[in-house]
Parts: structure tokens; sequence; C-alpha cells
């Protein structure tokens, strides 16, 4: 075998592991993220996995920030080229609650993030760190576009941004919760009308 196919095939054995484990994590969680139920639904062995990852803790937040380049591509790319401000994040909006109805296949548990968020809220350690810098990074982007709206003269001057910010995420993980839970397609209409009700 040429170093350049076995290069090629360990990125893509690396690439099946991360798929798997953000499918696993958005269903049970980044602790059901173990290295011996990956090697069983890949057909791997446990050396192969541990040989790309070394340890739970490392799979964890490698699954993790695949997850947020999963979520990046499916929820912000779509909508970069968007006018920066309010039609940006209306826009943002729309491609989140689709990223949550439609990305079952790659996340057949919803939101990894609102998952981990409830997980590993109340520890401490890497995998908490990194949970709350990722999301902090997402708050940030949404902050961006809020306070590029008040100077466009789009949102009143005194609009609170970290409040709006606080209240979009409230809406996405009540959207995510109705569609999980409930299994409520009809609560994307009430989140809509929701995140209409708080950019007007």
């Amino acid at each position: 075998m040429s170093p350049r196919r076995s290069v090629a095939e360990a990125r893509h054995t690396h690439d099946r592991i991360l798929a798997c484990g953000v499918a696993v994590a958005s269903v049970d969680g980044l602790e059901g993220l173990t290295i011996g139920r990956l090697a069983t639904e890949l057909g791997l062995s446990k050396g192969g996995i541990l040989g790309h990852f070394g340890t739970k803790e490392a799979l964890q937040l490698a699954t993790l920030r695949r997850a947020a380049t999963l979520f990046s591509r499916l929820v912000w790319a779509p909508v970069e080229h968007e006018r920066p401000g309010l039609a940006r994040l209306r826009a943002v909006c729309d491609s989140w609650a689709r990223y949550l109805v439609e990305e079952r296949e790659i996340f057949p548990g919803g939101c990894v993030f609102a998952t981990a968020s409830v997980e590993f809220d109340a520890r401490d350690g890497a995998v908490r760190d990194e949970v709350a810098r990722l999301l902090r990074v997402w708050r940030v982007r949404l902050a961006h576009d809020l306070r590029v709206a008040i100077e466009a003269g789009e949102l009143a001057a005194g609009t609170d941004v970290e409040q709006v910010v606080f209240e979009l995420d409230g809406i996405f993980l009540a959207l995510n919760q109705q569609l999980q839970l409930f299994r409520d397609e009809r609560s994307v209409e009430r989140a809509r009308r929701a995140w209409e009700r708080l950019l007007s």
C-alpha cells in the first residue's frame, strides 16, 4: 500500500468515526460515546479507535468540534452571503430551524449542543469548557449581526443585544425540545413567530 493511500484511508476512517460519534452523541450524549460502542458499530477494533483519539475525552472533544463544523456548514454557510444585520439574522433563524427539522440523518437525536449543555453544565473539565466555548462563539456571531442592525437603524438604539441573544438561544432550545420530546412539527411556526416578534 502506498503512503498516500494509507494516509487517505486513515483520514477516511477518522471521518467515519466522527460521523458515527456525532450521531451517537446527539441521541445518547457524549457519555454514551464509548470506544467499545463505536468499534462495534463501525466494525473496527477498540485499538483502531484509540489509535485515532487516544482517550475517551479526546474522542468527545473531537466529536464536539466536528459537530460544530457541521452546524456551521448547515446553518451559517448557506446564509453567510446575506446582508449583515436583520436580513442575515432572519436567514440564520430559518436555517437554524431547518437544521433541527431536516438533518435527522446526521443528528438523529437533535442538537448535540443542547444535549451536551445539559449533560456537562454541572461538571468541570475540558469537555464542559469546550461546550461553553463553542456556544460562546455562536452567540458572538449572533451578537455581531444584532449590533450591525442597531447601527443601521433596523433595531432600536437601546436594544439590549445580550438579552436578544439570550432569547434567541431560548427559542431554539425550546424548538429542539418540542421536536425531539414531543415530536411536534407545528412548533416550528411557534418558534418563527417568536423570533419574528423578537427581531421586529
